[in-house]
Formats: structure tokens, sequence, C-alpha cells
């Protein structure tokens, strides 16, 4: 009996630092995604330098990262990134899974910067996630739109991105097949 009462005692006191554990952890991700966005977003500016004024005059945006493999006829891909809201500084954080299909083989790493010009499209982005589909393609910008979004691509009103491989702004983006969605583990806090 004796023996019983230590081990509860032993296991209840370990609960606490279980649930430690798991927050230390979850700081940590929520660290690198910071880290991770500033890099893509000094990246970006380097880039397409106009692009800063674009962020900074939006209601929001999202930075995300992606890492994918293709294979054969078959392809995923997976990510994490924060969507931010510009005027409240409240930062969400995400993650993002892909699936193609087509033949080829590849490995493929970029960013994604998601420029938002109404809370609503941000807020829609942010609470019900976005799924793009095989019909999804991404317009190039015109003229007309100003040279602060030059570079970047319509996803639909309102909504503009930038895509950036490891050379630079992408020539071509597409962002079929693309889920995105809240990390309930780094959100809650």
């Amino acid at each position: 009996m004796r023996a019983i009462a230590v081990f509860l005692a032993l296991l209840l006191a370990s609960v606490p630092s279980f649930a430690a554990d798991k927050n230390d952890k979850a700081e940590k991700q929520r660290q690198e995604i910071q880290k991770m966005e500033r890099d893509v977003l000094a990246k970006l500016y380097a880039a397409q330098p106009a692009a800063k004024a674009a962020v900074e005059k939006a209601a929001g945006y999202a930075v995300f990262t992606n890492f994918g493999m293709k294979i054969l006829v078959a392809g995923t891909g997976s990510g994490k990134g924060v969507a931010v809201d510009r005027k409240s500084g409240q930062r969400t954080y995400m993650r993002m899974g892909e699936l193609q299909a087509g033949v080829g083989i590849g490995v493929k790493k970029f960013q994604v910067v998601f420029v938002f010009e109404s809370a609503d499209k941000l807020n829609a982005f942010i609470n019900q996630g976005w799924e793009f589909g095989a019909q999804t393609t991404a317009a190039a910008t015109t003229g007309e739109q100003g040279a602060a979004l030059a570079g970047a691509m319509s996803v639909q009103p309102g909504v503009w991105m930038y895509q950036m491989t490891d050379k630079g702004l992408a020539v071509e983006a597409t962002v079929k097949g693309t889920k995105y969605w809240k990390d309930e583990d780094l959100n809650t806090m």
C-alpha cells in the first residue's frame, strides 16, 4: 500500500513538469516562427523593396515557410507560419499542408507572404482557414495596382501573395491543393 502511495505521489508531482515542458516547447516553436517571419520579410524587402510599404499599410499579413517533395506522380508539403493583425498586433500561429498530382521528381523549399488589404480578409483567413483547389490560379499583378504590389500575385480580391524561393521572388507561383489552418497547440497560452 505504501509503494502505491509513493508511486501516486511521484506521478502527481511530475504532472506540472509535463505541462511546463509542453509550454516551453510551444514557446520555443513560437520564437522560431517569429525568427522565420523576420527573416522572410527581410528577404522579401531586399528582393522587392516596395513590398515593405504594401505590408505596412495592409490590415494584416501572413508569413509561411514550406518544404515539399514530389516523387513520380504524387507530392506533399507542409509548413508553418504566423498571421499578424497590424492594428492590434495579435499573432495567430498557423500550419499549412499541400497535396499535388502530376509527373515529376523534386524537392522545393519556399516562403510565402500574404498581404490582406482588409481586416475581413485577414479574419476569414485566420478563423476559417483557406483551401485552394485545382481550379485556383494566381494572376500576376497589373500596373494599375501600383508599384507597392509589383511582384505580388492576386490570390483573390484584396489578397496578394509574394512567393520566394532561395533564389528570390518566384516567377510563377501556385497555391493548388494547399490548406491553411490555426495551430491550436501554439495559440493556447
